[in-house]
């Protein structure tokens, strides 16, 4: 009898110690934050920013984790799969709803699989073009396209991209031909640019606002409708082709089943690190910072997927 209370008392004493270290908060260990793009690119300073400030605010490592490949496919499919705890979430830009609809199989639905956490930013894109392309505007740019039809080529970070959107919008719009060079991310495509192997690049301003300052390639126009304030002196490609516009956006997501507190934990903590230091550093980059609610960042794709699949159905945009 005496060896059964004590095996009942020490039982008793193990669950006690257990029972703070279950009724921790999250983060109570290191968060996996998959990028699903190459290291280099918009996507990837962005998402190392916010990791940084995640960490510091909540006293817990954010480990950024590059996955690459399959335009995007891979990363995101491995978060699809991570366990719904909160400890792999997803960074990724708005290719991440637009990609899947350029592919003829996707292993995830995109709002079926996926949590929206927040919405971070809004990034108006450059026209950049190498720096001895002969043209200096949009007009030039579409009058040298027509005059060399189907011969100039435009680089492409990934199939399905706002920076390919932008590029068919401006096909479309300005009556051109030209030739896709699709990358593997931002950072490879930015490279043959700057190297002259490529003549143009609609990508995030950030990308290309060093070169552009540096004079290895120029920037031509923005997609925003108006111009951005850092870069004043470069007009808008609406400013040729009214009612053009177009951006990218990144967000955070995580596995569909994690539980609403830690939704909203992150989301708490991501509207505070845009509301200091991060808010002043992305906009001197080119960025528009955005912030709110999960639901306002769950309404927010589901508009922007209506309206990215209306161009890539017209345009026909389809990865190989």
């Amino acid at each position: 009898m005496q060896s059964k209370w004590f095996r009942l008392a020490a039982a008793l004493s193990v669950l006690a110690l257990a029972a703070p270290v279950a009724a921790q908060p999250y983060p109570n260990r290191p968060v996996r934050v998959i990028i699903p793009f190459p290291p280099g690119g918009t996507l990837d300073t962005v998402g190392r920013l916010l990791a940084q400030k995640l960490s510091e605010q909540t006293g817990q490592n954010f480990i950024v984790d590059n996955r690459p490949g399959g335009n995007g496919i891979i990363g995101a499919d491995a978060v699809a799969k991570a366990a719904a705890d909160g400890y792999t979430l997803l960074f990724n830009a708005s290719t991440f709803v637009t990609a899947p609809m350029t592919m003829k199989s996707v292993p995830y639905a995109v709002e079926k699989d996926f949590v929206p956490i927040a919405l971070v930013a809004k990034a108006p894109l450059s026209v950049a073009v190498r720096k001895d392309l002969p043209v200096t505007d949009i007009k030039s740019l579409l009058a040298y396209a027509r005059a060399n039809p189907g011969k100039m080529t435009f680089a492409v970070g990934s199939i399905g991209s706002a920076g390919h959107l932008a590029t068919e919008l401006l096909k479309r719009a300005g009556g051109i031909e030209y030739t896709v060079v699709p990358y593997k991310g931002t950072a490879p495509a930015l490279q043959d640019l700057v190297g002259g192997r490529i003549d143009a690049f609609i990508d995030p301003i950030l990308g290309s606002l060093q070169y552009h300052r540096n004079g290895m390639v120029r920037v031509i126009a923005v997609t925003s409708a108006a111009r951005v304030p850092v870069l004043p002196e470069v007009p808008t490609v609406a400013e040729s082709i009214p009612g053009y516009e177009f951006f990218s956006w990144y967000g955070l997501w995580a596995p569909a089943k994690v539980a609403p507190e830690i939704v909203q934990r992150l989301n708490a903590e991501i509207n505070k690190a845009l509301s200091g230091e991060m808010r002043e550093r992305l906009t001197q980059q080119g960025l528009v910072i955005a912030g709110g609610t999960p639901e306002d960042f769950a309404r927010f794709q589901r508009e922007q997927m209506a309206k990215s699949q209306k161009i890539i159905l017209e345009g026909n945009i389809r990865a190989e």
